[in-house]
């Protein structure tokens, strides 16, 4: 499933993310979340990292994002923001790219990016209610009451933590891993060829 990380196997990554770490910088908020929710799509070189090559080749890339992020930028919201960021990309890459080199076709692929977009939309609200926003609260002795202000400020619909996480954390989710299984799923089968050649040479 994982093809060999030779050295130009490991370059390719080490592009990879840091193209990865440049994303995050292209980020925006969505007219329904709050300012702090951004939306980009960092995790398009990790995923072509983990079709290409395999699954570990996905999860190596979204950690040197974080690590190039951090040691660049650092962080600002105590390795939090940054802890779910790498969380949640990971429970997209890897469903994703294991299917995906199960089921080697292009319906493959579209189921592959499927599942991994929904596997990974859940898994941030449950990393949101149990994980995060815990965490905010107490590092940053932020009320909950206050988050839910900022949520129901951008969403009129949000009211209560369910609401938040049902109406905004999961619809942001599954637009952006909508957005960026779309991307790959239009250009990957076009570039992979010069990639295999980029590799064997």
């Amino acid at each position: 499933m994982n093809r060999a990380l030779t050295p130009r196997a490991m370059v390719f990554i080490a592009v990879l993310g840091a193209l990865s770490s440049l994303l995050m910088a292209f980020e925006f908020p969505l007219p329904f979340a709050p300012a702090y929710m951004k939306f980009e799509i960092s995790d398009l070189p990790a995923l072509f990292a983990g079709f290409f090559i395999g699954p570990l080749a996905g999860g190596l890339t979204e950690l040197l994002k974080i690590l190039i992020k951090l040691v660049l930028v650092g962080s600002s919201s105590a390795f939090v923001g940054e802890g779910m960021n790498l969380l949640c990309a990971l429970a997209y890459v890897l469903p994703c790219t294991v299917f995906y080199h199960l089921h080697r076709t292009r319906k493959g692929a579209m189921t592959a990016l499927l599942a991994g977009s929904l596997v990974a939309s859940v898994f941030a609200v449950g990393a949101n209610r149990f994980l995060a926003i815990p965490l905010y609260v107490k590092l940053y002795k932020i009320p909950l009451a206050a988050i839910l202000k900022m949520a129901s400020a951008t969403n009129p619909l949000v009211h209560s933590l369910t609401d938040f996480l049902l109406l905004t954390v999961l619809p942001f989710n599954l637009l952006k891993y909508a957005l960026v299984s779309g991307i790959t799923y239009l250009i990957y089968k076009k570039a992979s060829l010069a990639l295999t050649e980029i590799l064997k040479k």
